[in-house]
């Protein structure tokens, strides 16, 4: 294989890979407002939020995501007749110990983990991922604690 007169052995024309190290990543704070949206639109935007891939140096090793408030949990909706048939299972670990609650009953009891739920079906499932998902922040009213950091 013949070179150009420009190019050596060496390989002095290939461009460098940018490397991001844990040391250089920069976390924002992003509020999200759940009322009036749809579950998995929104689960969705805010998975790509957690995990990074919206930035310009992400890369899949490590965990460059963002912290996520999400506001109004409780008002989030859902399309066609899954207020009814959409099921979430949980099991104690003993025998018969399999719970099962729709989605009606779960957004009145605990309206955080919806959407917790979602997200989580999102993201990586190991280390980075369950790591990425305890920057999600959900609160089912208006209001929460982290006004300071989302106000940078």
């Amino acid at each position: 294989m013949e070179m150009s007169s420009d190019q050596s052995e060496q390989g002095e024309n290939k461009m460098p890979t940018n490397q991001l190290s844990a040391k250089e990543i920069k976390r924002n704070w992003h509020l999200v407002d759940a009322k009036d949206q749809v579950l998995g639109k929104l689960a969705v935007d805010i998975a790509r939020k957690l995990t990074g891939k919206g930035k310009v140096n992400f890369v899949p090793y490590l965990d460059s995501g963002d912290y996520v408030v999400v506001t109004n949990a409780s008002k989030v909706v859902v399309t066609g007749k899954k207020t009814k048939q959409k099921n979430y299972f949980r099991h104690s670990g003993y025998p018969g110990g399999l719970k099962v609650e729709n989605f009606e009953h779960l957004i009145n009891r605990r309206p955080g983990e919806v959407i917790r739920h979602a997200v989580w079906g999102m993201v990586p499932k190991n280390k980075l991922g369950r790591k990425m998902i305890t920057r999600l922040k959900v609160f089912a009213g208006e209001n929460h604690p982290f006004a300071n950091q989302i106000s940078k």
